[in-house]
C-alpha cells in the first residue's frame, strides 16, 4: 500500500470503520531515522488504534525506528516481510527475508526490546521455491522464539523474480487453508489472514478459522466496504456514504488551512460510491476539478450533486 494509505486515506477510512486497526504505508527505516519524520509519520489522532509499517532489516535500525514510532504515538510496530517489489528487494527488506527466518527474528527481538507497544510481523505464505507447509512452519516458530505474538499472512506466496508486485497479487493461487492449519498448530499465536478479501461474508467465514483479517486495495478501491465489515463484524449501522464525506469538511478545512491541496486528500474518496448509480460522474467531477486553484470542500459537495443529478436521470 505504499503511497495509496497516507494520513488522508487513514482518517478517511477512520470514518468508515470505527473499530479497525488501520496501518500505515510501508516506511524504511533509513526514512525514519534520516527523513522528515513528521511528513512521514505525522498523523490525526482520530486514527488510532494505528500501526506503522516499517521495511528494513538490521536490527539496530528497526529498534531506532520502532523507538521513534512509539514517541509519535503509534499503538503498534509491524515488520513487513511480504513486500515482494524489486525497489523492496534491492534494500534486502520486504518478501525475501522469508528466506532468512533466524534474521527476522533477531529483528523482532530488538524491536521488542526497544518498546513497549506491540511488535508484528507480515509476511507470505512462501516465497519462489521455499513454499512448502513446513518452511512456513518454520519461520513461524522461529519468530514465536523472538517473541512474536501476532503474525499476519497474505495467503499467496511471492515470486521475487519474474512477476511484478501487480501479479504477485493476482497470479500466486491463494491458499488460506495453509494459513488456518497455521492457526490450528499455534494456537496461542494471533493470525490474521489478508488476500482476496474483498466481501464483509468472506471475513466473517475467515473469522471461523483465525482471529482477525486485514483488508489491502478492496478497501481502497470500494472504500464502502470498510463500512459493511464494520456492520457485520461490529452490528453498527451503515452510514450513509454522504454523511462520511461531510465529516471529512472540517479535516479537509484544517489540512487546506495548513497549506495542503484538496486532490491529496480528494484521490482517496474517489471509490466511495462505487456500484452506485452516478458513481462514474462522482468520479469524474472530482478527477476535473479537486486540483483547480483555491479548490476546497465545495468540489466535493458539487460532485455529489453530479452524482444525483446522473443518477435521476439514469
Amino acid at each position: 500500500m505504499m503511497d495509496w494509505t497516507d494520513r488522508h486515506c487513514r482518517y478517511f477510512h477512520r470514518l468508515l470503520a470505527p473499530h479497525a486497526r488501520l496501518y500505515t504505508e510501508m516506511v524504511t527505516t533509513g526514512a525514519v531515522l534520516k527523513g522528515d519524520r513528521e511528513r512521514l509519520l505525522g498523523f490525526d489522532a482520530a486514527e488510532h488504534p494505528l500501526a506503522l509499517q516499517l521495511g528494513g532489516h538490521e536490527p539496530a535500525d528497526l529498534a531506532a525506528a520502532a523507538r521513534i514510532g512509539v514517541d509519535f504515538g503509534y499503538d503498534e510496530i509491524n515488520l513487513n516481510v511480504g513486500c515482494p517489489s524489486d525497489r523492496v528487494q534491492s534494500g534486502r527488506f520486504g518478501a525475501c527475508l522469508m528466506r532468512e527466518p533466524a534474521l527476522v527474528a533477531d529483528c523482532v527481538a530488538a524491536m521488542r526490546a526497544a518498546v513497549n507497544v506491540p511488535v508484528t510481523v507480515k509476511c507470505r505464505i512462501g516465497v519462489d521455491d521455499q513454499d512448502d507447509y513446513e518452511d512456513l512452519h518454520r519461520f513461524t516458530e522461529t519468530l514465536i522464539s523472538a517473541g512474536l505474538q501476532v503474525l499476519i499472512v497474505h495467503a499467496r506466496k511471492a515470486w521475487l523474480h519474474g512477476l511484478s508486485p501487480k501479479e504477485n497479487r493476482e497470479i500466486p493461487p491463494l491458499n488460506y487453508p495453509r494459513v488456518y492449519q497455521l492457526k490450528r498448530e499455534f494456537e496461542k499465536l494471533t493470525i490474521v489472514v489478508n488476500g482476496g478479501i474483498v466481501a464483509a461474508d468472506a471475513a466473517m467465514s475467515h473469522k471461523q478459522h483465525v482471529d482477525g483479517v486485514m483488508i489491502g486495495r478492496a478497501a481502497y478501491h470500494d472504500p464502502y466496504v470498510l463500512a459493511r465489515m464494520e456492520h457485520i463484524l461490529f452490528d453498527t449501522p451503515l452510514p450513509p456514504r454522504d454523511d462520511i464525506l461531510v465529516q471529512m469538511a472540517p479535516y479537509i478545512a484544517d489540512q487546506i488551512d495548513g497549506g495542503e491541496a484538496l486532490h491529496h486528500i480528494a484521490r482517496h474518496v474517489l471509490g466511495l460510491y462505487l456500484g452506485e448509480p452516478g458513481a462514474r460522474a462522482f468520479r469524474r467531477y472530482l478527477s476535473e476539478h479537486m486540483r483547480a486553484k483555491g479548490a476546497g470542500f465545495a468540489v466535493l459537495v458539487d460532485a455529489i450533486a453530479s452524482l444525483r443529478e446522473h443518477a435521476r436521470a439514469a
